[in-house]
Protein backbone atom coordinates (compact mmCIF):
# COMPACT_ATOMS: atom_id res chain seq x y z
CA UNK A 1 0.00 0.00 0.00
CA UNK A 2 1.81 3.09 -1.25
CA UNK A 3 0.32 6.23 0.24
CA UNK A 4 0.98 9.92 0.23
CA UNK A 5 2.31 11.42 3.43
CA UNK A 6 0.63 14.66 4.52
CA UNK A 7 1.86 16.91 7.33
CA UNK A 8 -1.11 17.80 9.47
CA UNK A 9 -0.87 20.10 12.47
CA UNK A 10 -3.09 19.84 15.49
CA UNK A 11 -6.65 20.37 14.40
CA UNK A 12 -5.72 21.25 10.82
CA UNK A 13 -8.53 19.17 9.36
CA UNK A 14 -10.87 19.47 12.32
CA UNK A 15 -10.34 15.84 13.41
CA UNK A 16 -9.56 14.69 16.93
CA UNK A 17 -8.00 11.52 18.20
CA UNK A 18 -11.00 9.85 19.81
CA UNK A 19 -8.89 6.93 21.04
CA UNK A 20 -5.88 8.92 22.16
CA UNK A 21 -6.98 9.24 25.78
CA UNK A 22 -7.01 5.47 26.29
CA UNK A 23 -3.80 5.04 24.32
CA UNK A 24 -2.05 7.85 26.17
CA UNK A 25 -2.79 6.15 29.42
CA UNK A 26 -0.96 3.00 28.38
CA UNK A 27 2.22 4.78 27.23
CA UNK A 28 2.68 6.03 30.76
CA UNK A 29 2.70 2.55 32.24
CA UNK A 30 6.41 2.57 32.90
CA UNK A 31 6.21 5.77 34.96
CA UNK A 32 4.52 4.06 37.89
CA UNK A 33 7.55 2.04 38.95
CA UNK A 34 8.12 2.11 42.68
CA UNK A 35 9.25 0.12 45.65
CA UNK A 36 6.92 -2.63 46.82
CA UNK A 37 6.66 -3.60 50.50
CA UNK A 38 8.05 -6.88 51.69
CA UNK A 39 4.60 -8.50 51.90
CA UNK A 40 2.05 -7.03 49.52
CA UNK A 41 -1.52 -8.19 48.98
CA UNK A 42 -2.67 -7.52 45.44
CA UNK A 43 -6.26 -7.70 44.26
CA UNK A 44 -7.66 -7.42 40.78
CA UNK A 45 -9.43 -4.18 41.64
CA UNK A 46 -6.17 -2.54 42.69
CA UNK A 47 -4.66 -3.33 39.28
CA UNK A 48 -7.42 -1.96 37.11
CA UNK A 49 -6.53 0.88 34.78
CA UNK A 50 -6.31 4.10 36.76
CA UNK A 51 -8.64 5.88 34.37
CA UNK A 52 -11.07 3.07 33.60
CA UNK A 53 -13.93 5.56 33.19
CA UNK A 54 -12.57 6.60 29.82
CA UNK A 55 -14.05 4.72 26.91
CA UNK A 56 -11.59 2.64 24.94
CA UNK A 57 -12.37 2.25 21.28
CA UNK A 58 -12.53 -1.48 20.54
CA UNK A 59 -11.05 -3.17 17.52
CA UNK A 60 -13.44 -4.93 15.13
CA UNK A 61 -11.79 -8.26 15.85
CA UNK A 62 -13.34 -10.33 18.65
CA UNK A 63 -11.78 -9.85 22.12
CA UNK A 64 -8.69 -11.89 22.90
CA UNK A 65 -7.03 -12.93 26.09
CA UNK A 66 -4.07 -10.79 27.01
CA UNK A 67 -2.18 -13.97 27.52
CA UNK A 68 -4.01 -17.06 26.44
CA UNK A 69 -2.51 -19.94 24.58
CA UNK A 70 -4.39 -20.64 21.38
CA UNK A 71 -8.02 -20.39 22.48
CA UNK A 72 -10.03 -22.67 20.23
CA UNK A 73 -13.03 -24.95 20.27
CA UNK A 74 -10.73 -27.91 19.87
CA UNK A 75 -8.74 -27.14 23.01
CA UNK A 76 -8.10 -30.28 25.03
CA UNK A 77 -6.81 -30.90 28.49
CA UNK A 78 -6.57 -33.69 30.98
CA UNK A 79 -7.56 -32.46 34.40
CA UNK A 80 -6.44 -35.76 35.86
CA UNK A 81 -3.04 -35.60 34.20
CA UNK A 82 -0.53 -36.38 36.96
CA UNK A 83 1.93 -33.73 38.00
CA UNK A 84 5.25 -35.49 38.39
CA UNK A 85 6.52 -32.93 40.88
CA UNK A 86 3.51 -33.41 43.15
CA UNK A 87 3.58 -37.09 44.03
CA UNK A 88 3.65 -36.74 47.80
CA UNK A 89 -0.10 -37.28 48.14
CA UNK A 90 0.04 -40.21 45.73
CA UNK A 91 2.63 -41.94 47.86
CA UNK A 92 0.44 -41.63 50.96
CA UNK A 93 -2.93 -42.63 49.53
CA UNK A 94 -3.17 -46.09 47.90
CA UNK A 95 -6.43 -45.11 46.20
CA UNK A 96 -4.71 -42.20 44.51
CA UNK A 97 -1.80 -44.45 43.55
CA UNK A 98 -4.17 -46.90 41.88
CA UNK A 99 -6.02 -44.17 40.04
CA UNK A 100 -2.68 -42.82 38.88
CA UNK A 101 -1.79 -46.21 37.40
CA UNK A 102 -5.07 -46.32 35.56
CA UNK A 103 -4.15 -43.15 33.70
CA UNK A 104 -1.70 -45.08 31.56
CA UNK A 105 -4.57 -46.88 29.84
CA UNK A 106 -6.36 -43.69 28.86
CA UNK A 107 -5.71 -41.44 25.91
CA UNK A 108 -3.10 -38.84 26.66
CA UNK A 109 -5.61 -35.99 26.43
CA UNK A 110 -9.35 -35.72 26.78
CA UNK A 111 -11.79 -32.96 26.30
CA UNK A 112 -12.52 -31.12 29.51
CA UNK A 113 -16.15 -32.25 29.87
CA UNK A 114 -15.25 -35.88 29.09
CA UNK A 115 -12.61 -35.93 31.82
CA UNK A 116 -15.09 -34.41 34.22
CA UNK A 117 -17.81 -36.98 33.54
CA UNK A 118 -15.54 -39.99 33.99
CA UNK A 119 -13.19 -38.96 36.75
CA UNK A 120 -14.94 -36.49 39.04
CA UNK A 121 -16.63 -37.65 42.23
CA UNK A 122 -17.75 -36.02 45.44
CA UNK A 123 -14.74 -35.34 47.70
CA UNK A 124 -16.77 -35.95 50.89
CA UNK A 125 -15.53 -39.21 52.51
CA UNK A 126 -18.10 -42.01 52.38
CA UNK A 127 -20.30 -40.26 49.84
CA UNK A 128 -21.52 -42.18 46.77
CA UNK A 129 -22.28 -38.95 44.83
CA UNK A 130 -26.00 -39.82 44.69
CA UNK A 131 -28.62 -37.16 45.35
CA UNK A 132 -28.27 -33.40 45.44
CA UNK A 133 -28.82 -30.70 48.06
CA UNK A 134 -31.44 -29.06 45.84
CA UNK A 135 -33.41 -32.30 45.55
CA UNK A 136 -33.61 -31.79 41.79
CA UNK A 137 -30.65 -33.84 40.56
CA UNK A 138 -29.80 -37.51 40.83
CA UNK A 139 -26.06 -37.01 41.32
CA UNK A 140 -23.59 -34.43 42.60
CA UNK A 141 -19.84 -34.01 42.32
CA UNK A 142 -19.02 -31.06 44.59
CA UNK A 143 -19.30 -30.35 48.30
CA UNK A 144 -21.80 -27.57 47.58
CA UNK A 145 -24.36 -30.13 46.38
CA UNK A 146 -23.53 -33.00 48.75
CA UNK A 147 -26.38 -33.99 51.12
CA UNK A 148 -24.00 -36.01 53.30
CA UNK A 149 -21.70 -33.02 53.82
CA UNK A 150 -24.73 -31.01 55.01
CA UNK A 151 -25.73 -33.85 57.37
CA UNK A 152 -28.80 -34.72 55.28
CA UNK A 153 -29.92 -37.62 53.09
CA UNK A 154 -31.02 -37.53 49.46
CA UNK A 155 -34.66 -38.20 50.48
CA UNK A 156 -34.62 -35.37 53.01
CA UNK A 157 -33.34 -33.00 50.31
CA UNK A 158 -36.22 -34.00 48.03
CA UNK A 159 -38.78 -33.37 50.79
CA UNK A 160 -37.28 -29.97 51.54
CA UNK A 161 -37.30 -29.12 47.82
CA UNK A 162 -41.01 -29.97 47.61
CA UNK A 163 -41.73 -27.75 50.62
CA UNK A 164 -39.75 -24.86 49.16
CA UNK A 165 -41.56 -25.12 45.84
CA UNK A 166 -44.92 -25.08 47.63
CA UNK A 167 -43.98 -21.94 49.55
CA UNK A 168 -42.72 -20.27 46.39
CA UNK A 169 -45.99 -20.96 44.60
CA UNK A 170 -47.95 -19.49 47.52
CA UNK A 171 -45.73 -16.42 47.48
CA UNK A 172 -46.32 -15.96 43.74
CA UNK A 173 -50.09 -16.16 44.22
CA UNK A 174 -49.91 -13.62 47.03
CA UNK A 175 -47.74 -11.32 44.93
CA UNK A 176 -50.17 -11.59 42.02
CA UNK A 177 -53.12 -10.64 44.23
CA UNK A 178 -51.26 -7.59 45.56
CA UNK A 179 -49.97 -6.54 42.17
CA UNK A 180 -52.45 -3.74 41.63
CA UNK A 181 -52.40 -2.52 45.23
CA UNK A 182 -51.20 0.97 46.06
CA UNK A 183 -47.48 1.48 46.58
CA UNK A 184 -47.65 2.75 50.17
CA UNK A 185 -50.43 0.58 51.51
CA UNK A 186 -50.32 -0.61 55.11
CA UNK A 187 -49.32 -4.25 55.78
CA UNK A 188 -52.13 -6.75 55.34
CA UNK A 189 -53.42 -8.78 58.26
CA UNK A 190 -51.65 -11.85 56.86
CA UNK A 191 -48.34 -10.02 56.69
CA UNK A 192 -48.80 -8.74 60.21
CA UNK A 193 -49.51 -12.23 61.57
CA UNK A 194 -46.48 -13.62 59.75
CA UNK A 195 -44.25 -10.93 61.24
CA UNK A 196 -45.52 -11.71 64.70
CA UNK A 197 -44.88 -15.42 64.20
CA UNK A 198 -41.30 -14.76 63.11
CA UNK A 199 -40.74 -12.56 66.14
CA UNK A 200 -42.07 -15.26 68.46
CA UNK A 201 -39.93 -17.95 66.85
CA UNK A 202 -36.81 -15.85 67.33
CA UNK A 203 -37.68 -15.08 70.95
CA UNK A 204 -38.55 -18.68 71.76
CA UNK A 205 -35.20 -20.20 70.78
CA UNK A 206 -32.85 -21.43 73.48
CA UNK A 207 -30.32 -18.88 74.63
CA UNK A 208 -27.62 -21.53 74.72
CA UNK A 209 -26.83 -25.17 74.13
CA UNK A 210 -27.34 -27.77 76.78
CA UNK A 211 -24.47 -29.93 77.99
CA UNK A 212 -25.75 -32.93 76.02
CA UNK A 213 -26.00 -30.84 72.84
CA UNK A 214 -22.50 -29.50 73.27
CA UNK A 215 -21.12 -33.00 73.72
CA UNK A 216 -23.00 -34.17 70.64
CA UNK A 217 -21.61 -31.31 68.57
CA UNK A 218 -18.06 -31.90 69.81
CA UNK A 219 -18.30 -35.60 69.04
CA UNK A 220 -19.53 -34.81 65.53
CA UNK A 221 -16.63 -32.42 65.04
CA UNK A 222 -14.05 -34.93 66.27
CA UNK A 223 -15.42 -37.73 64.09
CA UNK A 224 -15.72 -35.79 60.84
CA UNK A 225 -13.54 -32.69 61.18
CA UNK A 226 -13.78 -30.42 58.14
CA UNK A 227 -15.25 -33.17 55.95
CA UNK A 228 -18.77 -32.40 57.26
CA UNK A 229 -20.69 -29.26 57.98
CA UNK A 230 -21.03 -28.55 61.77
CA UNK A 231 -24.38 -29.36 63.33
CA UNK A 232 -26.55 -26.25 63.17
CA UNK A 233 -29.67 -27.26 65.08
CA UNK A 234 -30.43 -25.03 68.10
CA UNK A 235 -27.66 -22.66 67.07
CA UNK A 236 -30.32 -20.17 65.97
CA UNK A 237 -34.08 -20.04 65.51
CA UNK A 238 -35.82 -22.48 63.19
CA UNK A 239 -36.86 -19.59 60.97
CA UNK A 240 -33.31 -18.27 60.48
CA UNK A 241 -31.93 -21.77 60.03
CA UNK A 242 -34.49 -22.42 57.29
CA UNK A 243 -33.50 -19.17 55.57
CA UNK A 244 -29.88 -20.33 55.67
CA UNK A 245 -30.80 -23.73 54.20
CA UNK A 246 -32.72 -22.01 51.38
CA UNK A 247 -29.69 -19.85 50.60
CA UNK A 248 -27.45 -22.93 50.52
CA UNK A 249 -29.80 -24.74 48.15
CA UNK A 250 -30.08 -21.70 45.86
CA UNK A 251 -26.29 -21.29 45.71
CA UNK A 252 -25.90 -25.00 44.98
CA UNK A 253 -28.49 -24.75 42.21
CA UNK A 254 -26.65 -21.82 40.62
CA UNK A 255 -23.35 -23.71 40.68
CA UNK A 256 -25.00 -26.79 39.20
CA UNK A 257 -26.50 -24.74 36.37
CA UNK A 258 -23.13 -23.18 35.55
CA UNK A 259 -21.51 -26.64 35.59
CA UNK A 260 -24.11 -28.05 33.18
CA UNK A 261 -23.60 -25.09 30.87
CA UNK A 262 -19.86 -25.78 30.90
CA UNK A 263 -18.95 -22.37 32.31
CA UNK A 264 -17.16 -23.89 35.31
CA UNK A 265 -15.80 -27.26 36.28
CA UNK A 266 -15.85 -28.76 39.74
CA UNK A 267 -13.44 -27.01 42.06
CA UNK A 268 -13.44 -23.85 39.95
CA UNK A 269 -13.03 -20.52 41.69
CA UNK A 270 -12.01 -22.39 44.83
CA UNK A 271 -8.41 -21.14 44.84
CA UNK A 272 -8.92 -17.62 46.14
CA UNK A 273 -5.34 -16.66 46.96
CA UNK A 274 -1.82 -17.89 46.32
CA UNK A 275 1.33 -17.26 48.33
CA UNK A 276 4.02 -16.53 45.75
CA UNK A 277 7.38 -15.46 47.08
CA UNK A 278 6.88 -12.38 49.26
CA UNK A 279 3.47 -11.64 47.74
CA UNK A 280 -0.02 -12.83 48.55
CA UNK A 281 -2.04 -12.62 45.32
CA UNK A 282 -5.80 -12.75 44.93
CA UNK A 283 -6.70 -14.90 41.92
CA UNK A 284 -9.03 -13.72 39.17
CA UNK A 285 -10.10 -16.90 37.37
CA UNK A 286 -10.33 -20.65 37.78
CA UNK A 287 -7.33 -22.83 37.00
CA UNK A 288 -7.63 -26.64 36.68
CA UNK A 289 -5.24 -27.61 39.45
CA UNK A 290 -5.82 -31.13 40.84
CA UNK A 291 -8.97 -31.29 42.96
CA UNK A 292 -7.14 -31.98 46.24
CA UNK A 293 -5.23 -28.69 45.75
CA UNK A 294 -8.03 -26.62 44.20
CA UNK A 295 -10.47 -27.11 47.07
CA UNK A 296 -8.03 -25.74 49.66
CA UNK A 297 -8.81 -22.11 48.87
CA UNK A 298 -5.17 -21.04 49.23
CA UNK A 299 -2.23 -22.43 47.32
CA UNK A 300 1.48 -22.13 48.14
CA UNK A 301 3.72 -21.86 45.08
CA UNK A 302 7.51 -21.90 44.87
CA UNK A 303 8.44 -18.79 42.92
CA UNK A 304 11.42 -20.48 41.26
CA UNK A 305 10.36 -24.01 40.24
CA UNK A 306 6.59 -23.17 40.39
CA UNK A 307 5.76 -26.34 42.33
CA UNK A 308 2.45 -25.95 44.17
CA UNK A 309 1.89 -27.15 47.73
CA UNK A 310 -0.89 -27.42 50.29
CA UNK A 311 0.54 -25.62 53.31
CA UNK A 312 3.10 -23.07 54.34
CA UNK A 313 5.01 -25.70 56.30
CA UNK A 314 5.49 -27.81 53.16
CA UNK A 315 6.52 -24.69 51.26
CA UNK A 316 9.05 -23.76 53.93
CA UNK A 317 10.60 -27.23 53.87
CA UNK A 318 10.65 -27.18 50.07
CA UNK A 319 12.35 -23.76 49.90
CA UNK A 320 15.04 -24.98 52.29
CA UNK A 321 16.13 -27.64 49.80
CA UNK A 322 15.01 -26.21 46.42
CA UNK A 323 18.11 -25.65 44.29
CA UNK A 324 16.37 -23.58 41.62
CA UNK A 325 17.13 -19.86 41.53
CA UNK A 326 16.06 -19.14 37.93
CA UNK A 327 13.90 -20.75 35.23
CA UNK A 328 15.31 -23.76 33.38
CA UNK A 329 16.55 -23.31 29.84
CA UNK A 330 18.96 -20.86 28.22
CA UNK A 331 19.38 -17.23 29.23
CA UNK A 332 19.04 -15.40 25.90
CA UNK A 333 18.88 -11.81 27.18
CA UNK A 334 20.36 -9.88 30.09
CA UNK A 335 20.57 -6.19 30.78
CA UNK A 336 20.98 -5.03 34.34
CA UNK A 337 18.66 -7.02 36.59
CA UNK A 338 16.33 -8.05 33.74
CA UNK A 339 16.87 -11.45 32.10
CA UNK A 340 14.87 -13.57 29.65
CA UNK A 341 15.14 -17.37 29.61
CA UNK A 342 14.10 -19.55 26.67
CA UNK A 343 12.38 -22.68 28.01
CA UNK A 344 11.49 -25.55 25.69
CA UNK A 345 8.11 -27.08 26.50
CA UNK A 346 9.37 -30.47 25.37
CA UNK A 347 12.53 -30.48 27.51
CA UNK A 348 11.02 -28.88 30.63
CA UNK A 349 7.46 -30.13 30.46
CA UNK A 350 6.58 -30.02 34.18
CA UNK A 351 7.83 -26.45 34.63
CA UNK A 352 5.91 -25.22 31.59
CA UNK A 353 2.72 -26.97 32.71
CA UNK A 354 3.01 -25.37 36.14
CA UNK A 355 3.62 -22.01 34.47
CA UNK A 356 0.44 -22.39 32.39
CA UNK A 357 -1.60 -23.40 35.45
CA UNK A 358 -0.29 -20.37 37.32
CA UNK A 359 -1.05 -18.07 34.37
CA UNK A 360 -4.64 -19.32 34.12
CA UNK A 361 -5.35 -17.88 37.59
CA UNK A 362 -5.04 -14.43 35.99
CA UNK A 363 -6.29 -15.13 32.44
CA UNK A 364 -9.86 -15.54 31.30
CA UNK A 365 -9.63 -17.22 27.89
CA UNK A 366 -6.56 -19.40 28.28
CA UNK A 367 -7.42 -23.03 27.43
CA UNK A 368 -4.06 -24.80 27.01
CA UNK A 369 -2.34 -26.23 30.09
CA UNK A 370 -0.78 -29.65 29.54
CA UNK A 371 0.03 -29.80 25.81
CA UNK A 372 3.11 -27.59 26.09
CA UNK A 373 5.54 -29.52 23.88
CA UNK A 374 4.89 -27.52 20.64
CA UNK A 375 5.73 -24.22 22.39
CA UNK A 376 8.74 -22.22 23.48
CA UNK A 377 8.35 -20.14 26.63
CA UNK A 378 10.25 -16.89 27.08
CA UNK A 379 10.30 -16.13 30.80
CA UNK A 380 11.30 -12.64 31.99
CA UNK A 381 12.84 -12.34 35.46
CA UNK A 382 14.20 -9.63 37.74
CA UNK A 383 17.27 -10.63 39.73
CA UNK A 384 18.31 -9.73 43.26
CA UNK A 385 20.50 -11.38 45.90
CA UNK A 386 17.94 -14.18 46.43
CA UNK A 387 17.46 -15.24 42.79
CA UNK A 388 15.64 -14.43 39.56
CA UNK A 389 12.00 -13.58 40.32
CA UNK A 390 9.28 -14.26 37.76
CA UNK A 391 8.04 -11.02 36.13
CA UNK A 392 6.08 -12.43 33.20
CA UNK A 393 6.34 -14.62 30.16
CA UNK A 394 5.03 -15.23 26.67
CA UNK A 395 4.75 -18.49 24.77
CA UNK A 396 5.38 -18.96 21.09
CA UNK A 397 4.67 -21.82 18.74
CA UNK A 398 7.78 -23.49 17.39
CA UNK A 399 6.20 -23.71 13.95
CA UNK A 400 3.43 -21.17 13.36
CA UNK A 401 1.95 -21.24 9.87
CA UNK A 402 0.38 -17.80 10.40
CA UNK A 403 3.62 -16.27 11.74
CA UNK A 404 2.21 -15.63 15.21
CA UNK A 405 5.04 -14.42 17.42
CA UNK A 406 3.00 -14.67 20.64
CA UNK A 407 0.49 -17.32 21.68
CA UNK A 408 0.11 -16.37 25.33
CA UNK A 409 1.49 -13.40 27.25
CA UNK A 410 1.24 -12.56 30.94
CA UNK A 411 2.69 -10.06 33.37
CA UNK A 412 2.41 -11.14 36.99
CA UNK A 413 0.00 -8.93 38.96
CA UNK A 414 2.70 -7.53 41.27
CA UNK A 415 4.60 -6.21 38.20
CA UNK A 416 1.66 -4.81 36.24
CA UNK A 417 1.48 -1.10 35.33
CA UNK A 418 5.26 -0.78 35.49
CA UNK A 419 6.17 -1.16 31.81
CA UNK A 420 7.08 -4.85 31.86
CA UNK A 421 4.19 -5.83 29.59
CA UNK A 422 5.46 -3.51 26.88
CA UNK A 423 8.94 -4.96 27.33
CA UNK A 424 7.59 -8.47 26.72
CA UNK A 425 5.78 -7.31 23.58
CA UNK A 426 8.91 -5.49 22.34
CA UNK A 427 11.01 -8.60 22.99
CA UNK A 428 8.63 -10.75 20.93
CA UNK A 429 9.00 -8.37 17.98
CA UNK A 430 12.78 -8.31 18.45
CA UNK A 431 12.81 -12.08 17.96
CA UNK A 432 10.72 -11.63 14.81
CA UNK A 433 13.25 -9.13 13.46
CA UNK A 434 16.10 -11.59 14.08
CA UNK A 435 14.08 -14.27 12.29
CA UNK A 436 13.45 -11.76 9.44
CA UNK A 437 9.73 -12.30 9.73
CA UNK A 438 6.66 -10.13 10.28
CA UNK A 439 4.94 -11.06 13.51
CA UNK A 440 1.55 -10.63 15.11
CA UNK A 441 -0.10 -11.85 18.33
CA UNK A 442 -2.44 -14.79 18.12
CA UNK A 443 -6.08 -13.88 17.63
CA UNK A 444 -8.54 -13.13 19.06
CA UNK A 445 -7.24 -10.49 21.48
CA UNK A 446 -8.89 -9.71 24.79
CA UNK A 447 -9.88 -6.17 25.75
CA UNK A 448 -6.79 -5.64 27.91
CA UNK A 449 -4.62 -7.40 25.34
CA UNK A 450 -5.87 -5.11 22.59
CA UNK A 451 -5.21 -2.02 24.71
CA UNK A 452 -1.65 -3.14 25.46
CA UNK A 453 -0.84 -4.00 21.86
CA UNK A 454 -2.53 -0.89 20.47
CA UNK A 455 -0.43 1.22 22.85
CA UNK A 456 2.74 -0.53 21.66
CA UNK A 457 1.82 -0.21 17.97
CA UNK A 458 1.02 3.47 18.43
CA UNK A 459 4.41 4.12 20.01
CA UNK A 460 6.21 2.26 17.21
CA UNK A 461 4.38 4.20 14.49
CA UNK A 462 4.90 7.61 16.11
CA UNK A 463 8.61 6.88 16.55
CA UNK A 464 8.85 5.85 12.89
CA UNK A 465 7.07 8.99 11.70
CA UNK A 466 9.17 11.20 13.95
CA UNK A 467 12.29 9.92 12.18
CA UNK A 468 10.70 9.80 8.70
CA UNK A 469 11.68 12.64 6.37
CA UNK A 470 10.27 11.57 2.98
CA UNK A 471 7.05 12.60 1.19
CA UNK A 472 5.65 9.17 0.40
CA UNK A 473 5.34 6.43 2.96
CA UNK A 474 4.82 2.72 2.40
CA UNK A 475 2.95 0.47 4.81
CA UNK A 476 5.07 -2.42 3.56
CA UNK A 477 8.30 -0.60 4.42
CA UNK A 478 7.05 0.20 7.91
CA UNK A 479 6.15 -3.45 8.38
CA UNK A 480 9.55 -4.70 7.24
CA UNK A 481 11.42 -2.28 9.48
CA UNK A 482 9.31 -2.75 12.63
CA UNK A 483 8.25 -6.43 12.10
CA UNK A 484 4.63 -5.35 12.77
CA UNK A 485 1.97 -6.94 10.58
CA UNK A 486 0.53 -4.51 7.94
CA UNK A 487 -2.99 -5.26 9.16
CA UNK A 488 -2.02 -4.11 12.66
CA UNK A 489 -0.39 -0.98 11.23
CA UNK A 490 -3.49 -0.03 9.25
CA UNK A 491 -5.86 -0.65 12.17
CA UNK A 492 -3.68 1.48 14.47
CA UNK A 493 -3.53 4.32 11.93
CA UNK A 494 -7.31 4.21 11.65
CA UNK A 495 -7.77 4.32 15.42
CA UNK A 496 -5.46 7.36 15.55
CA UNK A 497 -7.40 8.98 12.68
CA UNK A 498 -4.18 9.15 10.67
CA UNK A 499 -5.41 7.18 7.64
CA UNK A 500 -7.85 8.82 5.21
CA UNK A 501 -9.26 7.83 1.84
CA UNK A 502 -9.56 10.86 -0.46
CA UNK A 503 -10.10 11.00 -4.23
CA UNK A 504 -9.24 7.34 -4.72
CA UNK A 505 -6.02 7.46 -2.70
CA UNK A 506 -5.05 6.49 0.82
CA UNK A 507 -3.45 9.36 2.72
CA UNK A 508 -1.44 9.02 5.91
CA UNK A 509 -1.90 12.17 7.96
CA UNK A 510 1.09 13.21 10.02
CA UNK A 511 -0.55 14.27 13.27
CA UNK A 512 2.18 16.53 14.56
CA UNK A 513 0.34 17.07 17.83
CA UNK A 514 0.44 13.34 18.61
CA UNK A 515 4.10 13.09 17.63
CA UNK A 516 5.05 16.06 19.83
CA UNK A 517 3.10 14.61 22.73
CA UNK A 518 4.83 11.23 22.37
CA UNK A 519 8.25 12.92 22.15
CA UNK A 520 7.66 14.96 25.31
CA UNK A 521 6.74 11.80 27.22
CA UNK A 522 9.82 10.02 25.91
CA UNK A 523 11.96 12.92 27.13
CA UNK A 524 10.36 12.87 30.59
CA UNK A 525 10.87 9.13 31.01
CA UNK A 526 14.52 9.41 30.01
CA UNK A 527 16.82 6.61 31.19
CA UNK A 528 14.18 5.27 33.59
CA UNK A 529 12.15 4.00 30.66
CA UNK A 530 12.02 0.21 30.59
CA UNK A 531 13.07 -0.80 27.08
CA UNK A 532 14.64 -3.80 25.38
CA UNK A 533 18.23 -3.35 24.19
CA UNK A 534 18.76 -5.38 20.98
CA UNK A 535 22.52 -5.52 21.62
CA UNK A 536 21.90 -7.54 24.82
CA UNK A 537 20.16 -10.35 22.93
CA UNK A 538 22.24 -13.53 22.52
CA UNK A 539 19.91 -15.73 20.51
CA UNK A 540 19.71 -17.57 17.23
CA UNK A 541 16.41 -18.88 15.81
CA UNK A 542 15.93 -22.55 16.75
CA UNK A 543 16.15 -25.01 13.88
CA UNK A 544 14.56 -28.37 13.34
CA UNK A 545 11.90 -27.90 16.06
Amino acid sequence: LQTQFLHVGSGSDGTEDSDSSAEREQTNSSESDGNIPKRTRLTRASLRLSQSSQDVKQDESPPLTPTGNAPSSESELDISSPNVSHDESLAKDPALRDSDKDLSHRPKRRRCHETYNFNMKCPTPGCNSLGHLTGKHERHFAVSGCPLYHNLSADECKVKATTREKHEEEAKVQEESNRHATRHQTPTSRQTRYKEQVTEMRKGRNSGLSKEQKEKYMEHRQNHGNTREPLLENITSEYDLELFRKAQARASEDLERLRIQGQITEGSNMIKTILFGRYELDTWYHSPYPEEYARLGRLYVCEFCLKYMKSQTILRRHMAKCVWKHPPGDEVYRKGAISVFEVDGKKNKIYCQNLCLLAKLFLDHKTLYYDVEPFLFYVMTEADNTGCHLVGYFSKEKNSFLNYNVSCILTMPQYMRQGYGKMLIDFSYLLSKVEEKVGSPERPLSDLGLISYRSYWKEVLLRYMYNFQGKEISIKEISQETAVNPVDIVSTLQSLQMLKYWKGKHLVLKRQDLIDEWKSKETKRGSNNKTIDPSSLKWTPPKGT
